[in-house]
């Protein structure tokens, strides 16, 4: 078994669902994580907002962040350019997914390619 974890929520829209969504993202990865199987987190659309959000200590999530940072597989390419989330990717040094050549994008991760690896993928 492995998963896939995808962040699509925006810190930037209905506060509380948002935390709330990207807290239990990072929750169902620790979960996995400690239970021995293999895991990865992508954060895609407005989700890649987050990865500014998640530098910072004052943040509810921070610590659980940390606990599973190194299962980030990385961020869509494309959806931090749409988001305006490119600079602080840059700054993290998360990898950029760029797997799926969507024309007039630099490029986003390929759910196909996830699944055909054997991935399920949850979505919050």
């Amino acid at each position: 078994m492995k998963a896939a974890i995808l962040v699509l929520s925006d810190p930037k829209h209905g506060e509380e669902e948002a935390l709330g969504r990207v807290f239990n993202a990072l929750a169902t990865a620790f979960d996995f994580k400690e239970n021995g199987t293999e895991v990865i987190v992508l954060f895609n659309g407005t989700g890649t907002r987050w990865i500014s959000e998640l530098a910072n200590p004052e943040n509810p999530v921070y610590g659980l962040f940390e606990m599973v940072k190194s299962n980030v597989a990385g961020v869509s390419c494309g959806c931090a350019d749409v988001f305006g989330a490119a600079k602080a990717v840059e700054k993290s040094g998360f990898d950029y997914l760029t797997d799926n050549p969507i024309p007039g994008t630099r490029g986003l991760p390929s759910l196909h390619k996830l699944i055909s690896e054997g991935y399920t993928v949850l979505t919050f």
